[in-house]
């Protein structure tokens, strides 16, 4: 009886003051993976925005943000899903190549740069909504519920009744952490796509490069309720190191919207800086 009293201590004792369980550790490495950046929430407020910017470095496996529960919450793609949008379109052949024309049907549209003839690059480019929404269209409902499974793409709401509009408005939903794994996965071609459906978007992606970076993504603008909410997603390769990204802000009161288009960016490129990715 002795015995097995004080064995009963020790196991008593060891499960108290012993090993960790598996979701505490779990909860622990997210925790240790989660830094947050103070000088991030300076740059969001200098520019008059609300929002959060989300930084993440492969190699060390670690995300960088001012705000980890605004990066956690979902919001329409808006034109952030033109990078998987083409990526359908291609796999499905429902286009051929970067350079499959549209041709403009002659009606006034909301920007000046998407009343032309464009080929899909420059649809991709100047975000030529109604160059997509055709696009989308020609994909079908069917298949593009299909590929957005086999993607893994957000929370995606498509029927035939929003085919050419699920990812501007309605409750289709994604977060910064689901845009950057989209875009690791695509990047480190774990996607079920063909090279060839890799090669071409990884050219049309591209925004900009020099001596030391080439930086790849797109941005997206949504209105909801009169509530505006803009991206810029991506991934920078610098000095032989991958970064992603995605940012996401909202206009606080009294914001000049001329200036909505490029905050997103402007932030983003603060943070790079911060962060000594660029200098």
């Amino acid at each position: 009886m002795k015995i097995y009293y004080f064995t009963s201590i020790l196991i008593l004792f060891f499960s108290c003051t012993g090993k960790k369980s598996t979701s505490d550790k779990n909860q622990d490495n997210v925790t240790k993976r989660e830094i947050v950046v103070p000088e991030f929430k300076t740059i969001i407020d200098s520019a008059n925005v609300e929002g959060a910017i989300l930084i993440y470095n492969l190699e060390e496996d670690k995300y960088y943000s001012n705000d980890f529960q605004w990066a956690k919450k979902g919001n329409l793609p808006a034109s952030t899903f033109k990078i998987a949008n083409s990526i359908i379109a291609l796999e499905t052949g429902a286009i051929e190549n970067e350079s499959t024309f549209f041709i403009w049907n002659g009606e006034k549209r909301r920007f000046k740069n998407w009343e032309q003839d464009l080929i899909f690059k420059d649809a991709f480019h100047f975000s030529c909504v109604p160059c997509y929404q055709e696009v989308a269209r020609k994909i079908g409902t069917k298949r593009m519920n299909e590929f957005l499974d086999k993607l893994e793409y957000g929370n995606m709401i498509v029927d035939s009744t929003n085919i050419d509009l699920f990812w501007l408005e309605g409750k289709s939903r994604i977060n910064q952490f689901q845009q950057i794994d989209f875009l690791k996965r695509f990047y480190t071609s774990e996607l079920p796509i063909s090279e060839r459906t890799e090669r071409i978007m990884k050219r049309m992606m591209v925004i900009e490069e020099g001596n030391e970076y080439k930086l790849s993504g797109k941005t997206g603008w949504s209105i909801r309720n009169g509530n505006n909410n803009g991206w810029f997603v991506g991934y920078i390769q610098y000095k032989n190191k991958s970064y992603f990204f995605a940012t996401n802000v909202e206009p606080k009161e009294q914001f000049d919207m001329k200036m909505f288009p490029m905050i997103r960016k402007n932030v983003t490129y603060k943070a790079f800086e911060q962060m000594r990715i660029l200098k």
